[in-house]
């Protein structure tokens, strides 16, 4: 037995970011760590490292991240799925020349004042979303751990910075509902957790029974750290660059993430 806080992810739009090249900006499946952790470390009024120019200030708040990030195990439940989205964007660039030709611009502005503008070069830059998707978060703390479950339940109800799904463009659309639960792995932590009963006595029975409906044909899939207590068999292991070594530097290891179809509970 293990206890575990719990909380959901909803919104109409999340995006849950993976390595990121060039002009693309793809989203995973799954919430990443490094994601749910900077929510958990918004909720706690944690900044970060980046934000202040005194160096002893930028130890301290990197030392409390990467206590977040090596204190707590995490599990999803991805529940809904949801559907891709692509947003595409332009943006205007001079050329930067190579060799002793290359120019060096110190901001935005010179990048697009440096030659006239019908000579600047336009690039595509593309983002992913996820519509309508649901999970639930499950949590437990590690050795070491920097603050109780009941504090981050706490801060999730209060929290101190504006929570958001991976992005500033993507708020949250239902409250985070967080609990604190003491179960026999993560399969129990999680069943009963769900959409259905997240917007029950939200909307009308009719739209509940065809959402439960729904929700009874799906397939729920869980994702889980390595060392989390399940019975479950995984099915798959993907190794996810989520797991924050430097918010200073936005630098971030490699975490194996297993996964698996789960039925029960599937629909509460």
């Amino acid at each position: 037995m293990r206890e575990y806080l719990v909380f959901q992810l909803y919104g109409p739009l999340s995006a849950w970011g993976d390595i990121a090249v060039g002009e693309t900006r793809p989203a995973d499946l799954a919430p990443s760590k490094s994601a749910v952790l900077g929510l958990i470390a918004a909720a706690l009024g944690l900044r970060r490292p980046d934000t202040t120019a005194d160096e002893s200030q930028r130890r301290q708040w990197e030392a409390e991240h990467l206590a977040l990030a090596e204190g707590y195990g995490m599990a999803a439940k991805i529940t809904l799925p949801g559907l891709p989205l692509t947003d595409y964007h332009t943006a205007q660039v001079p050329s930067s020349g190579s060799g002793r030709n290359r120019k060096v611009f110190a901001t935005r502005r010179d990048e697009l004042t440096w030659m006239p503008r019908h000579e600047l070069n336009t690039i595509l830059s593309r983002r992913d979303y996820r519509q309508d998707a649901y999970a639930g978060i499950a949590l437990w703390a590690r050795e070491g751990a920097p603050y109780p479950l009941q504090t981050l339940h706490d801060r999730l109800l209060a929290p101190e910075f504006v929570l958001y799904l991976g992005r500033k463009s993507c708020p949250l659309a239902l409250p985070l509902n967080p609990g604190i639960r003491t179960a026999d792995g993560i399969e129990a932590a999680l069943d009963g957790y769900g959409l259905a009963q997240a917007v029950k006595g939200v909307i009308d029975d009719r739209d509940l029974s065809a959402i439960k409906r729904h929700l009874d044909e799906s397939k729920p899939i869980l994702c889980w750290d390595s060392d989390a207590e399940t019975s479950l068999e995984k099915e798959l292991t993907v190794s996810r660059r989520d797991l924050p070594t430097s918010r200073r530097r936005w630098q971030f290891a490699v975490r194996e993430e297993c996964r698996a179809h789960h039925t029960t509970g599937a629909a509460t």
